[in-house]
């Protein structure tokens, strides 16, 4: 057997005697590989027995060991360099959940209603009734609704672009809309907060559209990213709204609660004039509000942070803000008067103690798990750490829990949005869930 081999970037020429039989055989894998010598300008080749293949073999393992656990380090490396979308600042809430007794007790409430209008609607976010018995909606498709008093299901308008795509993903709302808060003014007028598009003003009955304050313009030069809470004064017809985010839009609502930036702001807009006032900045995902009977306070939700605070328009310290709850069972979205005078609020998600803190509380003080997290794990797979469970709070003005409604197993509903009750029905939303849940009284 004859050829050549290279040693050192020289090329020799060599004969093997007795070997090519054998090397045409596979019998010549117990002789293990070819080793090539050189002693002065002489080559030698030589059979290295098995022992020898077994020490090569595992330098052959050792070194692909090598070669692989570099190619994790270079990938962990390219992965720790990427820029993150998120710039998040450590937090600590005040402590771990409260307990699940007293008012916050486990009951199945929650689960004595029905479902309306399955697959027909879908995320019901926010509502508001007229004198007739109609109740009004919006969905994810960037559509606006009619719920007839006989459960008849019409459409009004929508507040973008009517496209097949509307509803099928997050990524068409920027071109659909989404619309949040609904209200009707003194007018009936349907007032709505879409989240990408602005504050709008809608004819329930012909569907005619007006933008009152685009998102583009925002107020004091900030643009509006992510409108979501609505209210209206029944005195003044002053409308009050809230921007969760001036750097992420609905979509990017994730990146929002894992960033936990302080960049929301509660405003007001004169109907009259036409001004757009912002009443506070600085606030984590500020979401619903809603005005006390008398209209001298109103109640916000800080969703990132589990935190419900009173704004003063009235008296000795109007303009002011302060906590009112805490550290709560939960994550607060919508927050409605019930029909006898105390606040409902509805849990987006419920924040439980158990054998690990929850995932929130456990990243919230550490920016750079945060950074990581964003970067190698997908958006959607968060709706894995979301537990099918349904929550509302019924807290009394002096903002103390006084009662719960739950569905432990989320029979009837999860990630409560609204609870709006009408004419003895109870309306629960929610942001994605495809129908419209009910209690009746």
């Amino acid at each position: 057997m004859s050829g050549n081999a290279v040693w050192n970037g020289v090329v020799y020429a060599f004969t093997l005697k007795g070997f090519a039989g054998r090397a045409r055989s596979r019998s010549a894998e117990l002789y293990g590989p070819l080793v090539l010598t050189q002693t002065g300008r002489s080559v030698c080749a030589c059979e290295v027995p098995q022992e020898g293949k077994t020490l090569f073999s595992r330098s052959l393992m050792w070194r692909g060991r090598c070669a692989a656990l570099l190619a994790l380090l270079a990938v962990a490396v390219g992965v720790y360099l990427l820029p993150s979308p998120i710039d998040p600042k450590p937090h600590l809430l005040k402590g771990p959940p409260p307990a699940l007794e007293g008012p916050l007790a486990v009951n199945t409430r929650l689960q004595r209603g029905r479902r309306l209008f399955t697959g027909k609607l879908h995320g019901p976010e926010s509502f508001a009734a007229d004198e007739q018995g109609n109740v009004y909606t919006g969905s994810v498709d960037g559509k606006l609704w009619r719920i007839g008093p006989d459960d008849s299901l019409t459409f009004i308008t929508h507040t973008g672009q009517n496209r097949p795509e509307c509803g099928s993903s997050t990524d068409y709302e920027p071109v659909c809309g989404r619309p949040h808060g609904v209200r009707l003014d003194r007018r009936g007028q349907l007032i709505v907060a879409d989240s990408y598009f602005g504050l709008y003003s809608v004819d329930p009955q012909m569907g005619e559209k007006t933008l009152l304050v685009a998102s583009s313009e925002g107020a004091n030069g900030v643009p509006f990213a992510f409108l979501n809470g609505l209210e209206i004064s029944s005195r003044t017809g002053v409308v009050y709204f809230t921007d969760s985010s001036s750097r992420w839009g609905r979509r990017h609502v994730r990146l929002e609660v894992m960033e936990l930036n302080s960049l929301g702001r509660l405003l007001s807009y004169e109907p009259q004039t036409g001004n757009v006032t912002v009443l506070l900045d600085s606030l984590y995902m500020p979401n619903g509000i809603a005005l006390s009977p008398d209209e001298t306070f109103l109640l916000l939700a800080e969703t990132s942070i589990a935190r419900i605070l009173r704004y003063w328009l009235k008296g000795p310290k109007a303009g002011t803000k302060e906590v009112v709850l805490d550290n709560m069972i939960g994550y607060p979205d919508n927050i409605r008067l019930s029909d006898h005078g105390t606040f409902l609020v509805g849990m987006t998600t419920p924040r439980f103690q158990k054998v690990l803190p929850p995932f929130l509380d456990l990243v919230a003080p550490y920016p750079a798990v945060k950074r990581l997290l964003v970067k190698i794990i997908p958006l959607s797979w968060f709706n894995i750490l979301l537990p099918y469970y349904g929550l509302v709070l019924e807290l009394g003005l002096d903002g103390e829990i006084v009662g719960t409604l739950h569905d432990p197993q989320g029979r009837l509903t999860w990630a409560v949005s609204d609870v709006f009750q009408h004419r003895g029905r109870t309306y629960l939303g929610s942001t994605d869930l495809p129908f419209l849940p009910v209690l009746e009284s």
